[in-house]
Order: C-alpha cells, then structure tokens, then sequence
C-alpha cells in the first residue's frame, strides 16, 4: 500500500506538507501525494532511534541475522507493485530494476551471514598475567560495538540497491545501529512500498519499534535537521558533490561531530595502453560506448575519462567509438533536475576552447532524456583546467590524447579521488602497467584489469570508496562486508567480572563466534 505517510517507529502518519513524484519519461506527475517531513518529525524519529538502541545492539547474532533476512523476504513478497513503480518513478527499465531488487536482497543476505559468522566483532581476549614480570598484565577484551543511531539518505540512482534498504541501511543494522532514512524525494513510492517492509520485519521480530524510521521530502532542511540531531551518529549517503560536503560541514560543526561517509564524486579513468589498442582498438571503443551508455550514464562507476598516448591505433578507437555512440539510442534519466544538469556539463564541454565533439548520440522525441557525448582534448589542455576533470553526471566522457606514457602517468597523478581505475593491456603492456599501478593506487579504491568499471559486484574483498572527492573517507567502502566497520567502534574492557562483559567477551563464548585468544585465533565452535 502507497498512501503517502510518514513512518516513525510502527506508526504510519500523514504532514501537511505535501509533494509529489514525476514519471521522468513523460513528465507527468504520479499519484498520491507525499507527506514531507518536517523537523517536529525528525525529532521524535531520533528520540525512538536511541531508545531502540540499546536493546538493539545486545541482540544476538542469530535474532539479528533472521531480522536482515525477513526484511529481504518482506521485500521479494511486495512482488511485481515494487517494480512497477519503481520503474514510474525512476524511468529505469524492468530488467534493471528486477536485477537491483536481487541485488537489495542479496545485500541483506549477505550481511545476515557476516552477523552470524560474528567475524565483524572482532572479539579479542588477552588474559591476565599476574606473575608477568617486570609488570603483571591485566585482563584485556575488546570488540566492535555499534557507534548508535545512524542516518542514511536515498540515491537518486538506485531506488532499491542504495535507498531505503540499501548498502547503507543493511550495513548499520548489521552492525547493530537503528536507522532514521531521508527517503529521496524522486522515488517516494519506492521507498514506502519498502519502508513498509522493513516496519512489518522490525514488528515481527519483536524489535523496538525505533530500529526504523523513515522520513520522505523534497527540501534540504530535513537532511540538514536530521545530521544536526545529536542523537545520529553516524550518516551514510550517496549523491552530488556538493549534497555530501553540505552535510559533512554540518556534521563537522555540531557540538559532538559525526562522521559522513558520503559517496560523491567520481570520473573513473581508463588507460587504454598501446599493445591493447594496437590489438583491439576497435573492439575497446564498441565496449567503452556500451559502458557509457549503460543506464544513461547514470552509474557512479560511469568511465567519464579515457587516456592513451596519441597514435593511429588511438584514432581508430576514437572513431569506432564515435560510430556506436552515434548509433546509440537516447535513454530516460532519472529526474528533470537530473536531466538539466547533465546538460549544462555537456554544454560546458562542447563550449570549452580546448575540448574538441567526436561525437554525440541520437536524439530523440522524449523529455529528460540523455544523448550521449564524447569529447577530446590534449594533456596538457586537461592539466591545465581542472574543470574539465569534473564529473558530468551521464553519458558524457572525455578522451585525452598525451605525448607518451609518462604523460599518461602525469595526468592520472594529477586527478582528485575516484572510485575506480580501468587498464586495458595485453602482455606486452603489462611492464608499462606495473609502473603506473603504484600511482594509480594512490588515486582509486578498485583498479580494474580488461573490463569495464560500470558494475559492482557485492562480496567481501569489494570496496567501492576511493579518496577524497570520491568519497568523504577513503579509509572506507560502502558496497561490500566491510561497509559494517563504519558504523562500529572498538570498546576494550579491563579487569571486568564476567557477569559485566558483552556476550561475545564472556569465556563461555554464548554467541558462537570465532575469537582471537592471547593472540592466536580460536576455531568458531559453530
């Protein structure tokens, strides 16, 4: 059911304030109308988050790993409405939509297995050593405890993988964090249709009601009064450059400041080396137009940047790439706003003195929709103006031709933080690459070897961060196991009489889980 409401605990409420949703492929808007959470709504969405906390933290690995799972199966039981708004909302295509509402199930899943393995705990004993000379050593336990109520905001370009019950929510309920979700206000049916199904998991479970809480509207006061909360802490976002400093300068400004793990921006350079262009130029520029294309560019991990030393072998690309582009269909985005801004960065390029068009795709009769566009210029045009190194959110990717492969080396260690790196190499290649993976490693969170950056695969050894402005922390990675250990800290506990201790500290090991004991890790007794 889609009734427009704000949910805040296990109630269902309608505001005021009302907006609506756009079908981004005719411009119509949707019905109904949506409740927009004001502050009064934030508030007590906090106050139930922290009195939900304590209880929810102590949960045990099986209670909390069968909550994550009944989530997803409350998610797959929606069934075909799910998508079919998803699709109204977003203009997404229903195979994409039904593959990212696998991989929003699989992530749940996914983290349900890594709350019962307990590995994330990091449960650590060093027993005393009361003869220990010249000191006796005290008794030493440590573990991972949740950091408390975190805040996540929806992306705009994955209504399911990486909104309501997405990386970010999955991870800090895993971690054992109640929720509070600004829903993103361009797929507000969406997300209740799965707000609703995290509320009916948290009721079932016998969960305190505040474990979940979700927030829809349109306006930038709701982020900001739900970061400036002293109750949240912790915020998970994916979005525009400029959303997540926002939200990190408000943050940073409280009176106890919070980390925002806030996913921004990113280019995500290919290098294209000579063996592999001299191979297979024109293959690379059919694959590289199909990555950029793909969901109308609108992917994070979109290859906006390709770099190559300048030779016939790189024209062959640059023109096999301009024939599929120009082939290629025009496709929906997501918003009009989405639509306007990648207009105006491909207007900046075509309109820049130093930026050559090689090629734009067909246009057609819709609104908001994307014709994708490729640009070259020279290295030294592109070290000189930063601007042109800025991400253009869509179809829309610059080739920079440079002198030799130092050059190339140049220009990657002059880009700001990305997501991804991609090399195309053949053996012959493979002593230019190892020169220039030192550098690029410095720059990226994923390097990747002949494919394309657009997909991530969620699995433990996944990091999907990079350095700053790629993410906010590069330190960490919001798709992957890992994503838990940003809403944990480590707690040690001294000298405690074992009635006082966590579960997972006790000697009696109750909860199962594999430890490290006086520096040698224990078997789990599972």
């Amino acid at each position: 059911m889609i009734d427009g409401a704000l949910l805040i605990g296990g109630e269902a409420r309608q505001a005021p304030n009302r907006f609506t949703a756009v079908n981004p492929a005719s411009g119509e808007a949707l019905t109904p109308d949506f409740s927009s959470a004001g502050v009064d709504a934030v508030a007590e969405a906090c106050a139930l988050a922290e009195a939900a906390f304590p209880a929810y933290a102590a949960t045990d690995p099986e209670a909390r790993a069968a909550f994550l799972e009944a989530i997803a199966d409350n998610i797959l039981a929606i069934g075909d409405d799910l998508i079919v708004r998803a699709m109204a909302e977003s203009g997404l295509p229903r195979a994409r939509l039904e593959g990212e509402r696998g991989r929003t199930v699989g992530q749940l899943k996914l983290f349900a297995g890594v709350v019962r393995q307990g590995d994330f705990l990091d449960a650590t004993i060093d027993p005393a050593q009361p003869d220990r000379a010249p000191l006796p050593r005290p008794d030493l336990r440590r573990v991972n405890v949740a950091v408390g109520p975190v805040a996540v905001f929806g992306a705009s370009n994955f209504p399911l993988a990486f909104s309501v019950a997405g990386g970010d929510t999955a991870s800090a309920l895993a971690a054992g964090c109640p929720v509070v979700v600004k829903g993103h206000p361009a797929h507000p049916g969406t997300g209740e249709l799965v707000a609703r199904a995290i509320q009916q998991a948290v009721s079932n479970a016998g969960l305190p009601a505040g474990v979940f809480s979700y927030l829809p509207g349109e306006t930038n006061e709701l982020g900001g009064a739900l970061v400036r909360d002293p109750r949240i802490q912790a915020v998970g976002f994916t979005g525009s450059r400029g959303g997540g400093l926002a939200l990190v300068k408000i943050a940073a400004e409280r009176d106890e400041p919070i980390p925002v793990y806030a996913e921004m921006s990113s280019i995500n350079p290919v290098v294209l080396f000579p063996a592999a262009l001299a191979a297979r130029a024109e293959a690379l520029g059919r694959e590289f137009v199909a990555s950029l294309t793909m969901g109308a560019g609108q992917f994070c991990t979109n290859p906006g940047l390709v770099l190559a030393v300048d030779s016939p072998d790189l024209d062959t690309f640059v023109a096999s790439a301009a024939a599929a582009l120009t082939d290629s269909q025009p496709a929906t985005m997501l918003s009009p706003g989405i639509h306007a801004s990648f207009e105006q960065g491909v207007e900046a390029l075509a309109s820049h003195d130093a930026v050559q068009t090689v090629a734009r795709g067909k246009v057609g009769d819709g609104v908001n929709q994307a014709v994708g566009a490729i640009f070259e210029t020279s290295a030294q045009a592109f070290l000189a103006d930063r601007t042109l190194s800025h991400e253009v959110f869509g179809s829309s990717s610059v080739v920079v031709r440079c002198r030799d492969l130092a050059e190339v080396a140049q220009v990657f260690a002059g880009l700001e933080g990305q997501l991804t790196a991609t090399l195309q190499f053949d053996a012959t290649d493979e002593g230019h690459a190892a020169k220039l993976v030192p550098v690029i490693a410095r720059r990226v969170g994923r390097i990747l070897a002949n494919g394309w950056p657009t997909g991530v695969e969620v699995a433990p050894a996944m990091v999907h961060g990079g350095p700053f402005p790629a993410t906010s922390d590069g330190r960490t990675t919001s798709v992957g196991t890992l994503a838990i250990a940003r809403f944990l800290r480590p707690v040690c506990f001294q000298n405690l009489a074992p009635a006082l201790l966590p579960a997972a500290l006790r000697d009696d090991n109750g909860w199962g889980i594999a430890r490290r004991l006086d520096g040698k890790r224990e078997a789990s007794p599972r």
